[in-house]
């Protein structure tokens, strides 16, 4: 019992630590890679913004997972 709480434990900090990469990834592509505010653009309902950014959390949604587990 003991070790399947620890393993629940461990899941969850894994899982916060990947989307607090998640966020940091994602907040580095726009501030700081690219000279486009992607927030406006998302507002403005642009969906080729909108499939940017979803490939590129997804790519970094892959690498994360393969360095945390």
């Amino acid at each position: 019992m003991n070790n399947v709480l620890n393993n629940i434990v461990l899941s969850i900090i894994f899982g916060l630590i990947g989307i607090l990469l998640l966020v940091f990834g994602y907040w580095f592509f726009d501030k700081v890679l690219t000279k486009v505010d992607f927030n406006h653009e998302l507002r403005e309902k642009n969906i080729a913004v909108a499939i940017v950014i979803a490939g590129f959390m997804i790519s970094i949604g892959i690498i994360i997972a393969a360095v945390v587990f």
